[in-house]
């Protein structure tokens, strides 16, 4: 590679470029011809000769961006030519005057077709609308044409969050939010569990800076103490395959540090009680024919040593998760004490779990049908109709993304896997929509049950339907599958135009009697008068009574023309714009506690935010400004979904003011220890309590109490005073009061 003009670039990052342009050409060459290396090198001058006088927000010369992307895309995805030439080029059409017509011409159908859909929906002017949700839109209906699509994006967003560290702080929040909400989620559905798990990790760097740091430390502190115990627990299994034929590895690894923050969440632990940090991970280097057989060996091989848990068992080997995923994980006790979890996978299966559908794809031929290749026959299907709302289209779409997955079966005993707590109602619809929409009710091994019920895993189910049953509304709070949840809605709207047809039937004959024209005038003008968002809206209301047309006495005639000019109002899109402006002020930044009489807002009850806590605000229509932390168990969606809607947010010094926050705390049960908590609260820190309860059972006692603190520093202070307490274990805190 020559460049003929150099001005733009300093010999330095030319030389670090040229590094990268070698690396490049030296990934799969195996697989790639001198036409392929042709091809590489005209996508990178033409990449080159778009983006020389461009940089990123770090100073770098921005070609540096996709040069990465493409070495993503081939070196840690394991794609091929037209993958890395799509990469290279993936934000040449959107930042540049070349158009798509300008790639078909130059690297035909297939790259530009890629190319296209990397490329991102121009902003628009309505604020009702969530450009991120269009884009998402966008990106997934490519799925139905091309996975590679999909696969760029996650690389392009995971080098994006190898290098936010020079974005400013909304940013990175925005950005990290995006990826939780959806690009991580995609990664694993999609077999990169590498990739995934960095996602992940670099996601909560940015949005919880403080706890990713606090595990990162524990990790490292912890290092050489873990080294022993997996060292000491391989040993006796090393020993044993050592004596047999067979060619292994046998590793440690270390969960990611968002799965070490997770399980602390969700089981309310600290680090030091997450037990399964680390996994003995065994791989096999066998042929495809003898693999089962060989886990299965390896199985018996580590339980001589270890006892291991029956309930912990996983067999993904005979039934591989829908991504692809094989392995065989048993739970065994350490001499120790300890859980230990055990992977027992082949190099092949490994190479699968790593890279993902790549990698599927390269085994297929020898494999059969690849679970990847069903899985992305089913997004097909629901990518179907997508003429929903974008925001709706990737909540329903996102519904499968990370759920555990049940085995059940067809009364003709056909497998079929099905995300967990999918009820007969999900089942009826996977096997057909017409199945689904005349769904009765269900037999579950034998036994009559309501379209409600939750599938168990190993469930045998007959669906009962009728010509009769019509989908209903109701229907949508229990199904949990974007394929159910998108068919319902679809099928609502279908009967919803033909009932609007005979409400139209309706309108006609009410207008000549009451001798009104049937314009399109006359249309706008009903519309108008009775509110309706369209006319859809109308003749449906019509239908169902909810449009009276009797109320149109009020209404100015002259010779069968309404006469209605309504009072103008600015549209909700409008009103929110300038909110928006509003509330960010000339300095983007809305300050808590200052002088805000002209912006209306309030603290969420979602996460009850107080002074200390990082906040931000989401600016409604009808509510002003809601104030969430950005710990909020919401803020991720309305982060990723809704970041034209947020409003960079900071505190002053509220000490006069208080703030209701909630603290669960555990202990052991102890004469006294109520009345101690108590104490401490009221008298040593001038708490005002609003509410306590305590439970107590078998020597262990739960409660809640509900004060009102000035700060975090405040609340922090009290949490330290109260861990002194003898016998209490644990003190988190919760979002809100409890209700029930």
């Amino acid at each position: 590679m020559k460049i003929k003009d150099d001005s733009w670039i300093s010999p330095r990052d030319m030389r670090a470029l040229l590094s990268s342009y070698r690396k490049l050409l030296k990934t799969n060459t195996e697989e790639r011809d001198e036409a392929d290396r042709m091809l590489i090198r005209k996508a990178m001058d033409t990449a080159i000769e778009a983006h020389k006088d461009t940089k990123r927000k770090s100073g770098e010369p921005y070609i540096f961006h996709p040069m990465a992307v493409a070495l993503i895309v081939s070196e840690e995805i394991g794609l091929g030519t037209t993958s890395i030439c799509a990469a290279l080029l993936h934000d040449v059409v959107e930042d540049t005057e070349l158009t798509n017509a300008d790639m078909d011409l130059l690297f035909g159908k297939k790259i530009a077709r890629i190319i296209d859909g990397l490329t991102k929906i121009e902003e628009v002017a309505d604020m009702s609308t969530s450009i991120q949700a269009e884009n998402f839109r966008k990106i997934l209906l490519t799925l139905s044409e091309d996975v590679r699509v999909i696969l760029i994006k996650i690389a392009d967003r995971l080098h994006n969050m190898r290098t936010l560290e020079s974005m400013k702080v909304s940013k990175q929040h925005k950005i990290a939010s995006e990826t939780l909400f959806l690009y991580a989620p995609l990664a694993h559905r999609l077999g990169l569990y590498a990739i995934k798990s960095e996602l992940e990790d670099l996601s909560l760097k940015y949005m919880e800076p403080q706890i990713f740091e606090e595990i990162e430390l524990k990790l490292k502190k912890t290092k050489a103490v873990r080294t022993r115990f997996v060292n000491q627990f391989i040993l006796p299994i090393k020993r044993s395959l050592d004596s047999t034929d067979l060619k292994f590895t046998i590793q440690g690894r270390t969960k990611s540090i968002y799965s070490i923050w997770k399980k602390m969440l969700k089981k309310n632990i600290p680090f030091e009680e997450v037990y399964d940090i680390f996994a003995i991970r065994v791989i096999l280097d066998v042929p495809i024919e003898e693999e089962k057989v060989t886990c299965w060996n390896v199985y018996s091989t580590v339980t001589d040593f270890y006892l291991p848990n029956p309930d912990r068992l996983r067999d993904w080997i005979t039934s591989p998760k829908a991504n692809g995923y094989e392995s065989l994980h048993t739970t065994v006790m350490s001499p120790s004490g300890k859980w230990v979890e055990v992977q027992i996978r082949t190099l092949r299966m490994d190479e699968v779990a790593e890279m993902g559908y790549a990698a599927h794809w390269k085994y297929k031929e020898s494999v059969g049908d690849s679970n990847v290749d069903l899985w992305l026959n089913k997004i097909r299907e629901l990518l179907e109709n997508p003429s929903q709302d974008a925001v709706d289209f990737i909540d329903d779409f996102k519904l499968d993304l990370f759920a555990d997955e049940i085995y059940v079966f067809t009364p003709n005993g056909e497998v079929k896997t099905m995300r967990n707590n999918a009820t007969a109602l999900d089942f009826a619809f996977e096997i057909h929509t017409q199945i689904g929409a005349t769904c009765l009710g269900a037999k579950v091994n034998n036994k009559l049950v309501p379209l409600s019920y939750k599938l168990n895993s190993g469930d045998q189910i007959e669906i009962i339907t009728s010509k009769k049953q019509k989908p209903k509304e109701d229907w949508l709070k229990f199904v949990v599958t974007g394929k159910a949840k998108s068919k319902i809605k679809t099928l609502l709207r279908e009967e919803k135009r033909v009932h609007a047809e005979e409400g139209k039937q309706i309108l006609k004959k009410q207008l000549k009697k009451l001798g009104i024209n049937l314009s399109e005038t006359n249309i706008k003008a009903l519309r108008s008068f009775f509110k309706t968002r369209n006319q859809l809206e109308l003749y449906y209301g019509l239908y169902t009574g909810k449009v009276d047309l009797n109320k149109t006495s009020k209404l100015k005639i002259i010779n069968g023309e309404i006469i209605y000019r309504p009072r103008k109002r600015p549209s909700s899109s409008k009103k929110l714009e300038e909110m928006v402006t509003k509330a960010r002020g000339q300095s983007d930044l809305l300050i808590l506690g200052q002088d805000m009489k002209d912006i209306q807002y309030e603290l969420a009850n979602c996460c009850n935010p107080i002074p200390g806590d990082d906040v931000f605000g989401f600016v409604t229509v009808s509510k002003g400004i809601t104030i969430h932390r950005t710990s909020c168990p919401n803020a991720i969606q309305l982060l990723s979904n809704y970041a034209y809607r947020i409003v960079q947010t900071k505190w002053t010094n509220q000490e006069s003011l208080a703030f209701l926050v909630g603290l669960e705390v555990t202990g052991i049960d102890d004469l006294g220890i109520v009345n101690e908590i108590t104490k401490i609260i009221s008298e040593e820190l001038n708490v005002n309590m609003r509410s306590i309860s305590f439970d107590s059972e078998d020597g262990i006692f739960e409660g809640e109490i509900m004060a009102f603190v000035h700060d975090t520093a405040h609340l922090t202070n009290l949490i330290k005073k109260l861990r002194k307490i003898e016998g209490v274990t644990q003190i988190r805190r919760i979002d809100s009061e409890k209700t029930d």
